[in-house]
């Protein structure tokens, strides 16, 4: 039981590294959205020698596609981190062993953590530290 205790501990301690870790990665899709704000400026003013400028929809598309991403790595990170409370609370099974699920997308520490928990999360006697019950003494 207190190897069970411990495992949900280093969990946790590494969803927190990983939540973390995806809340910096998450930042990287915004350097499309601004590629596309030059793109939108390019767009409305004339370059020299009369150069074709892009579309204006272009822009829209990369700043669409940059916000639509951001928004989407933020909240995956923030379930991530949400996880790792919830499994040093040893609260919220299911919503941490469908987190550790989608986590195994997202190579390589997503997957390795993602494997660990669920390998961890699939005991018995972990599950029982979660419903809050103490497991008797075999007769």
């Amino acid at each position: 039981m207190n190897q069970d205790a411990e495992h949900l501990r280093l969990l946790s301690i590494f969803h927190y590294i990983v939540g973390g870790i995806g809340v910096l990665a998450s930042f990287f899709p915004l350097l499309y959205s601004a590629i596309g704000g030059f793109m939108l400026y390019a767009a409305h003013h004339a370059g020299p020698n009369d150069q074709n400028p892009p579309p204006p929809i272009v822009g829209w598309i990369f700043i669409a596609f940059g916000a639509l991403f951001f928004l989407a790595g933020i909240a995956m990170a923030i379930c991530i981190l949400f996880a790792g409370r919830s499994l040093s609370r040893r609260c919220h099974y299911w919503f941490a062993f469908v987190v550790a699920c989608i986590e195994c997308i997202f190579v390589p520490f997503g997957t390795i953590l993602g494997v660990f928990a669920i390998i961890v999360l699939s005991r018995d006697s972990v599950k029982t530290l979660f419903s809050g019950v103490t497991p008797s003494a075999p007769a």
